[in-house]
């Protein structure tokens, strides 16, 4: 007891003295303008510091919510939450930005963080640790930041980060046809054909230009022998030879194709 009473006596000036500098730093920043919490949250944010750049930017906006400080760090903040791993505060921040500044001169910016907060979800570490294939995670996460570049792209032809949004769009769009491939080819083990041969159709027709396309071609002509049709078997194997003459497995298409006009 007399140990812990001489250890609370040493560290009570040095207590105090933290309380102290804190709360003249609190008295300080009463007397701050909007620029001056804006400098601070950047220079956070150039460190790297995200948390305490949300914290200056949240106070800024609550001390002065109008002016163009106020809009600016509505950006920053976005930004600061995508880069802390927050991707919900993130969209959110910048919905907020697209509807009370829709003719801002840096809305579009606002569009880009919304697409790149979802791309980059909180759930993408554990694709590398479980090595987990980016197509077979949630699909309408991946849809949703499909549809936020797309949207940048449409309304914003102009914008710089328009051509990084193009780019991301070409590899969601890979993964939405590779989770449709993923869900075609888990049906077919179940032996249920149709839905697989549904699946893999609507990779044909709606992810022209991907690298699904010859798989799902090859996962029609399997399904459509096993509903026996093979009239459509013949056409998609027709299709997948004519497009895709190096594809592995096309002579063992042909055996199946075969074996099937021998059986019939």
């Amino acid at each position: 007891m007399q140990l812990f009473k001489l250890v609370f006596i040493f560290l009570l000036p040095i207590l105090s003295a933290g309380c102290a500098s804190l709360q003249d730093e609190l008295e300080k920043e009463k007397r701050w303008e909007a620029h001056q919490f804006y400098q601070e949250g950047r220079k956070a944010l150039l460190a790297q510091d995200y948390l305490t750049a949300i914290e200056y930017f949240e106070k800024l906006e609550t001390r002065f919510p109008f002016g163009q400080y106020a809009q600016q760090a509505q950006l920053a903040a976005a930004f600061a939450y995508y880069k802390n791993s927050n991707p919900d505060s993130a969209i959110a921040t910048a919905d907020r930005f697209i509807k009370l500044y829709p003719t801002h001169s840096d809305v579009d910016y606002a569009y880009y963080i919304r697409g790149l907060a979802h791309f980059y979800s909180r759930d993408n570490f554990l694709d590398g640790v479980f090595n987990i294939d980016p197509a077979r995670r949630d699909a309408e996460s991946v849809q949703r930041s499909y549809q936020y570049f797309a949207e940048l792209v449409r309304r914003f032809p102009g914008s710089k980060y328009v051509e990084d949004a193009r780019q991301r769009m070409i590899f969601l769009r890979e993964n939405m046809a590779r989770n449709e491939l993923y869900v075609a080819g888990y049906a077919m083990k179940r032996g249920a054909y149709l839905s697989a041969a549904r699946r893999a159709g609507y990779v044909v027709e709606h992810y022209s230009q991907t690298p699904a396309i010859p798989e799902a071609l090859a996962i029609m002509v399997k399904s459509y022998l096993k509903l026996d049709i093979p009239d459509l078997a013949q056409d998609a194997l027709q299709i997948l030879e004519h497009n895709y003459p190096q594809y592995p497995e096309l002579d063992t298409l042909h055996r199946l194709m075969t074996a099937e006009h021998r059986g019939g």
